[in-house]
């Protein structure tokens, strides 16, 4: 609380309780909002601290991968070009397969080491299976989800509406269900039912 009652001569019982006392009320507003450039260094300091510890949290999750693979992970478009030519993979999984990677792949534009990945693995009539999270699975995704399932070597990992009354067109695969449908895949068939209820 800023007392500023504005006459020098008077004062109030708001002198005695306040926290700070002004002169005037001009001077109360001064002081009670801080200066634009220290707002703006606050920001900028706080915005690097934040990118620094989420770069931070993302090496130490690669490493993490990396440890548990016993291999660096492929997270460059060159990395995972060979994955064709060489016929570097039995099955390819994409999970999560968000609604942007999804509409990538119906329409066959492949600007992220992920869609190249499946892209360059298409070129050896290997399966890919997708594991579908997206907001907008019964949305704008419908059309691609529909897309894929028609094209030969996608698979899907069965999925639901993760929660009908909130969010109606979001779809999220049943993790649960990955390892039967990745063998069920790989005899090329895709595993049933696809959707679920929950």
């Amino acid at each position: 609380m800023i007392s500023a009652v504005g006459h020098e001569p008077d004062v109030t019982i708001s002198v005695f309780v306040a926290d700070l006392r002004a002169a005037t009320p001009s001077n109360a507003a001064e002081l009670a909002v801080p200066e634009q450039n220290e707002v703006r260094l606050q920001v900028r300091s706080l915005s690097g601290r934040m990118l620094e510890a989420m770069v931070n949290r993302t090496a130490l999750e690669r490493r993490r991968v990396e440890a548990l693979c016993g291999r660096p992970i492929w997270h460059t478009i060159p990395q995972v070009e060979p994955i064709g030519p060489r016929a570097l993979l039995d099955l390819l999984l994409v999970a999560p397969c968000t609604g942007n990677t999804l509409g990538k792949l119906a329409c066959g534009i492949t600007d992220t080491p992920v869609t190249m990945a499946v892209k360059a693995h298409l070129r050896n009539l290997r399966p890919v299976v997708l594991a579908v999270s997206t907001n907008d699975g019964l949305g704008a995704s419908a059309r691609n989800i529909g897309t894929l399932l028609n094209c030969r070597n996608f698979y899907f990992v069965p999925f639901a509406q993760d929660d009908p009354l909130h969010k109606e067109a979001s779809l999220v695969a049943d993790l649960s269900r990955t390892q039967e449908t990745l063998l069920a895949a790989l005899q090329g068939r895709q595993l049933q039912p696809l959707l679920l209820q929950k």
